[in-house]
């Protein structure tokens, strides 16, 4: 019975850090955003098709579909992004992230 009390606690930890993180992102980046940020990733998200190769290309660069979809959720809750667009992201996150796996499956390291 502790056991359970403890994990859910950490459990409840864990996920109020994340929410404090975000809110942060958003806070920073309500700061840190002017127009040309704004135009620049309306720009790159114009269409859902972009807005999959936007995500497909950053998780390659950044190698974290994690820390996008995060600073893609920041973005929404500063209103930089509509859903509709972060959608577009995230998918092509999801599907930079499982094009890493293929090319390590297909290299054979």
């Amino acid at each position: 019975m502790q056991d359970s009390l403890v994990l859910l606690g950490m459990l409840a930890g864990g996920l109020g850090l994340f929410l404090i993180a975000v809110e942060m992102i958003t806070d920073g980046l309500k700061l840190a955003a002017g127009d040309q940020l704004r135009n620049l990733l309306g720009n790159w998200t114009r269409s859902p098709a972009r807005g999959i190769a936007t995500g497909f290309a950053i998780t390659a660069i950044v190698q974290s579909s994690s820390a996008v979809t995060v600073a893609t959720i920041g973005f929404v809750n500063a209103g930089l992004l509509t859903m509709y667009q972060a959608l577009g992201i995230v998918f092509g996150t999801n599907i930079g992230t499982t094009m890493t796996g293929w090319l390590v499956a297909i290299i054979g390291l």
